[in-house]
């Protein structure tokens, strides 16, 4: 099949790569042009540097809705539209140009997880697996009938970054396998149960600040969901932030308000956590590494040089 190809940073890259693999003729990439955003600056593989380096025409856009770019679209005479990590909204005269429409490749199991930054809000959320779906476009976002879906589990240390590398994995086989669905004739999906279907918005600071009033787990889960190279999860000390890089739920159960940097405990130092903590039957937050507003990063062990005092979620007065 004639395929154009709309994708960004390293999932549209990976994307690419494998139609570029396959037996199918890319015509045309359409991508957007380099972002300063701090999540747009992680595995931003480029996929016009790809498409260049084996001659496919490449068209450099924020938005989809010019009616040059549509003319050059219909030129390339496509059969299949295939997006991946695609920013902004594809109008219906886009997504409908190609004889078989447009399939988008989405890095979650929809219809959970639609939208922005699915992995991290997954890990946060505490599910058990992730993955890939390969779905056809249709007017609503992330909603239309499902061609290929595959899963991963999240292990119980897994960080973002450990999902991010195994769900990128899946993009070829998920990709080509509904390419090739789509090329025997099949016309008939699975339709998204909308009833279950989650839509999240894309991630920023006020995202991975500590709530001191979140459960050790749910704060563990955070951190660990803002893994390097992404943003770590912060939380202020004495007036200055403190980035939290790893941390796990204390064996112990500490009670009192949340926030108290209380005992130390193993390689931690635990943190009393969760709205309910003055019950005593909570579970605390173990930090074992941070990092300082100069760029040191240190046991927590030797950070905190004494008990006492509180961990807040902005610099107090």
């Amino acid at each position: 099949m004639r395929v154009v190809m709309f994708g960004y940073q390293t999932w549209g890259h990976r994307t690419l790569q494998a139609l570029l693999d396959s037996e199918h003729d890319v015509v045309t990439v359409v991508t957007h042009p380099r972002s300063e955003h701090a999540y747009e600056k992680i595995w931003s593989d480029s996929v016009a540097d790809l498409a260049e380096r084996h001659g496919v025409p490449v068209i450099i856009r924020n938005r989809p809705d010019d009616d040059e770019l549509f003319a050059r679209l219909k030129d390339a005479d496509p059969d299949l539209i295939v997006a991946n990590n695609w920013r902004t909204w594809i109008p219906p005269r886009v997504y409908t140009l190609p004889r078989h429409g447009t399939l988008n490749v989405h890095d979650s199991l929809l219809p959970k997880y639609a939208g922005f930054s699915p992995l991290i809000w997954a890990l946060v959320n505490g599910e058990s697996e992730v993955g890939v779906t390969a779905h056809m476009m249709d007017e609503e976002l992330d909603a239309g009938d499902i061609v290929v879906q595959r899963a991963v589990a999240v292990g119980p240390t897994d960080t973002a970054t450990d999902l991010f590398h195994k769900t990128v994995d899946l993009i070829a086989p998920v990709t080509i396998g509904a390419l090739d669905l789509i090329a025997s004739g099949r016309t008939e999906f699975t339709p998204q149960d909308r009833s279950q279907a989650t839509f999240f918005h894309k991630r920023a600071e006020e995202d991975i600040r500590i709530n001191w009033d979140w459960p050790a787990a749910d704060l563990g889960r955070l951190i660990r969901a803002q893994s390097a190279p992404y943003p770590a999860a912060f939380t202020f000390h004495r007036g200055r932030r403190l980035d939290i890089l790893s941390a796990v739920v204390s064996q112990g159960r500490y009670g009192g308000t949340p926030g108290r940097i209380f005992y130390r405990e193993g390689e931690g130092v635990v943190v009393v956590a969760g709205a309910d903590a003055r019950s005593g039957r909570n579970h605390g937050l173990a930090i074992t590494r941070v990092r300082t507003e100069d760029g040191r990063e240190l046991p927590a062990t030797e950070y905190f040089t004494s008990m006492g005092g509180y961990l807040t979620s902005h610099p107090q007065a």
